[in-house]
């Protein structure tokens, strides 16, 4: 039975890791060549909304693979809005010439700051005594 357990743990972890990959991979393609992303999907060639794209499949991978070794859903879906929203900040500094508005980088980066304390925060309180190293 325990063999059973872990085979099929093993088994669900694994695809988890191919989905992270391959989301993460697709994300990296939109990021760092929208143009041949763009031909290969048969999309029109939008260079900042491939990039935001590529940021969003990126963090969804990284969420993915942080789900299987951090078993926190809180912490999981708090680091992946951290990490969405400064990178898709970066992304409108970075395009910044392809228009948005110059406050845009400004917003997202602070709703990653406040996500980001929200983090610390919760990790914080987990490791207190009344809550106990697995508290979520």
């Amino acid at each position: 039975m325990r063999d059973r357990q872990a085979g099929a743990r093993g088994f669900v972890a694994g695809v988890v890791l191919a989905g992270a990959a391959a989301m993460a991979a697709v994300g990296a393609w939109c990021r760092v060549d929208p143009a041949g992303f763009a031909q290969w999907a048969g999309w029109p060639e939008h260079e900042h909304f491939l990039h935001d794209a590529g940021v969003f499949q990126i963090a969804i991978g990284l969420m993915m693979a942080a789900a299987v070794w951090w078993r926190d859903v809180v912490a999981v879906a708090l680091a992946g809005f951290v990490f969405t929203n400064a990178f898709h900040a970066l992304n409108h500094h970075l395009d910044r010439e392809q228009g948005g508005h110059a406050s845009d980088p400004l917003i997202l980066l602070a709703f990653a700051l406040v996500g980001g304390c929200a983090l610390a925060v919760h990790l914080r309180r987990r490791r207190t005594p009344e809550h106990g190293e697995a508290a979520a």
